[in-house]
Order: C-alpha cells, then sequence, then structure tokens
C-alpha cells in the first residue's frame, strides 16, 4: 500500500484537494477534522484540553475562538496542546493506515496541513503538495469569516514557505489554474502511484 501525504499551506485548496482524491476513490485520513473530533464533547481529547485550558470551555464546549489565539501567541500553551492532541491523533491515523492495508488498498492519503514542519513525511512513500501564486493564496485566507493580516501572517510564520515545501515534494498540484487541471493532475498522481506498486 502507497501512503501520500498531501500538504500546502493555508489557503493553496488541500481541502479541495483532498475532496477529488476522495471522488476518485482514494481514502483520506484528515489530520484537521481528526482534531475537531477529538475535541468534541466525549471526544478523547475533550477532558484532557479542558483540564489544561479551563478557560475555553463554553456552554459544555471548547470555544475554539478562545483556544486559537491563546495556543498562536504562546509557545508554551501550544506545546501543551500538541503534547495532548498529537498521540491521539496518531493513534487514529494508524487504525486508518492498519484499516486500509487490512482492505487491500493500494493507495491512500493522510492529509496533514503541518506534515513538513512536524517530519510527518518520514511516515510517507510520496508527498504531493498542493500551491497556487501568493496572490490567490491571500485572496482565499483573507475571505474567511474572523481572519486578519496579523493572524494571516501568524499562520505563515508557522508554516514552511511554500517554495521550500515545492522543492521538497514528489508530486506538485496547482490549484491556481482551474479546478479542471488540478482535478487532472490528481487523476495522473493516482494512476503513477497505482503504477509503482
Amino acid at each position: 500500500m502507497v501512503i501520500l501525504g498531501l500538504t500546502g499551506s493555508i489557503g493553496m485548496g488541500k481541502s479541495t484537494a483532498a475532496g477529488m482524491f476522495r471522488y476518485l476513490g482514494v481514502p483520506v485520513h484528515d489530520a484537521d477534522a481528526t482534531v475537531h473530533q477529538l475535541m468534541e464533547p466525549g471526544g478523547a481529547g475533550f477532558d484532557p484540553v479542558t483540564a489544561a485550558f479551563p478557560d475555553v470551555l463554553k456552554d459544555g464546549k471548547i470555544d475554539r475562538q478562545v483556544l486559537g489565539p491563546k495556543v498562536f501567541t504562546d509557545p508554551v500553551a501550544m506545546k501543551r496542546l500538541e503534547a495532548i492532541l498529537h498521540p491521539l491523533v496518531q493513534a487514529q491515523e494508524n487504525r486508518f493506515l492498519k484499516r486500509h492495508r487490512l482492505a487491500g488498498r493500494s493507495v491512500v492519503v493522510l492529509d496533514i496541513p503541518l506534515l513538513f514542519e512536524t517530519a510527518g513525511e518520514k511516515r510517507c512513500n510520496y508527498v504531493a503538495v498542493v500551491s497556487a501564486p501568493g496572490f490567490i493564496q491571500r485572496q482565499r485566507v483573507m475571505a474567511r469569516s474572523g481572519m486578519t493580516k496579523a493572524k494571516f501572517s501568524a499562520i505563515l510564520a508557522k508554516q514552511m514557505p511554500d517554495r521550500e515545501k515545492r522543492r521538497k515534494a514528489d508530486f506538485v498540484i496547482p490549484t491556481g489554474l482551474g479546478r479542471a487541471v488540478t482535478f487532472d493532475t490528481i487523476r495522473t498522481i493516482i494512476d503513477q502511484l497505482e503504477n509503482r506498486i
């Protein structure tokens, strides 16, 4: 089974690309979605996170609008949060890989935003990076609810520059040339990976 890591900086179109892989029948493990599930009431991360950050609990739920700024501006708080969530996400990923290996899948995708930043590429056979011109990235991100220039800059500061990600990747998926180009690129990548098995 070939494990393809899928990554890309904020606003580059990674969610769209992941959806296209799913549409083409490739199982995708979404690290961000897993984090959301873990922090829902009843999720494995809910009690440890609210114990570590009691003031983020609002109406019986974790208020991400409170948690986000708290950890983005405090590296120690971010490390505490990561120490809680990373092992839980890793366990979910391991179950995903085992399930699809047993099912005889030829290719699976690990959708991990900070893949290179966390050395996640070591768990993958190949890496695909989604990329678009900087002006398109900025337009997409600044159109998001609650986004500010300062927040965008803080997020970019945590992420490896796009040009470096492209250099390290086995495949680059363009997302600034229209959906058809993105889709065709992904279909070609899947064909290439299936032929390498």
